[in-house]
């Protein structure tokens, strides 16, 4: 719940949002799938408990849990940024290629030596869970965030890799100076997750890429509780599942030439006045999201797995929403423990 003037209160219930919407007192909207409303008037009161996010960071999956003293809000279950690494290595080749042919280009600029800067890749990770954060921060008014430490061991005799202690310490550090400007932070080595865990009789699923409340976001609710206190059980294991979208950056041209030695240009995120990734409305799909253009028509996407739907929509027939910065779909759990999807 916002006010006019942009301030996020604290959540209200389903029952309260109907009846400010049908007496005009709000207005509702959606963020990446999530009901909002915002307030047309001056709200009655301004109290506000103390919102806690847990993260458990991962190399695959990652895990946020939004809890208060009286309710756990939101379950988030999100894909790592992991490629961002994988390009630049790809963009490097292609470039050192490009220089040992026997043709004229400019000579190669030395690298300034900054040992405190972050890696690409890692810096990419890092800023992906710090969007989330402010994307609850928008829905929430956090107060406090709760990460689960990342450790890096250091190498005996290993100077130069001791003195950055590894891209992860770096990208680390670098989060950690990010969340403490706008949120308190507080940090729990693995073993302390895993302790408090134990003590609050909850289990951990082995199976790290699964769609499971208990791989990932059970260490998150465990680190907010850490600092909340509530000592009671979780409240529900529904979680919404977020998933980044890859963005093809306007390249140069494509790195295999095609028939005939031309290169053809590739890339670009502007694609027929629609940003790729924009949720629209289509009459025969629903809700997609856009992708690239190919002879004046626009690719769609599905919202839940990311498959293209088709390849030759026209852009008439597609009402536009809101740009996308991720992929996102509820994952209801049943009582076996399995979850079923859907879109949100």
């Amino acid at each position: 719940m916002k006010t006019a003037d942009g301030e996020v209160l604290m959540p209200c219930s389903p029952k309260r949002a109907r009846k400010l919407i049908e007496r005009r007192d709000a207005t509702p909207y959606w963020s990446h799938g999530i009901f909002c409303i915002r307030l047309n008037r001056e709200p009655s009161a301004r109290h506000k408990q103390a919102v806690v996010v847990g993260v458990d960071p991962g190399s695959k999956r990652e895990g946020f849990s939004v809890r208060s003293t009286a309710h756990d809000l939101l379950n988030v279950d999100a894909d790592a940024k992991n490629w961002v690494g994988k390009k630049l290595e790809n963009r490097r080749i292609l470039r050192r290629a490009r220089r040992s042919r026997k043709t004229p280009c400019r000579s190669p600029r030395r690298a300034k030596e900054n040992h405190d800067r972050v890696p690409a890749g890692t810096r990419a990770r890092w800023q992906w869970k710090l969007q989330v954060l402010r994307w609850l921060a928008t829905l929430y008014p956090v107060t406090n965030v709760v990460v689960e430490d990342i450790a890096a061991e250091t190498r005996k005799g290993a100077r130069k890799w001791n003195r950055s202690f590894s891209p992860l310490e770096a990208g680390k550090r670098w989060f950690y100076g990010e969340v403490e400007e706008q949120w308190e932070l507080t940090t729990l080595k693995g073993h302390e997750t895993a302790n408090l865990r134990k003590q609050y009789g909850l289990k951990k699923s082995p199976r790290k890429t699964s769609d499971r409340w208990d791989a990932h976001c059970v260490d998150a609710w465990t680190l907010a509780e850490s600092v909340l206190q509530t000592r009671r059980r979780p409240q529900h294991e529904r979680m919404v599942r977020i998933t980044p979208i890859q963005r093809q950056r306007r390249c140069l041209h494509r790195a295999n030439p095609s028939r005939g030695g031309k290169r053809k240009p590739y890339g670009g995120t502007n694609k027929a006045g629609l940003k790729t990734g924009t949720l629209v409305m289509h009459a025969r799909y629903g809700l997609c999201f856009t992708g690239g253009t190919m002879g004046g028509r626009i690719s769609l996407h599905n919202l839940e797995t990311g498959k293209r739907l088709c390849q030759n929509a026209r852009i008439a027939d597609c009402r536009p929403r809101t740009p996308l910065a991720w992929r996102f779909r509820f994952l209801p759990v049943l009582k076996d423990g399995v979850s079923t999807e859907r879109t949100g």
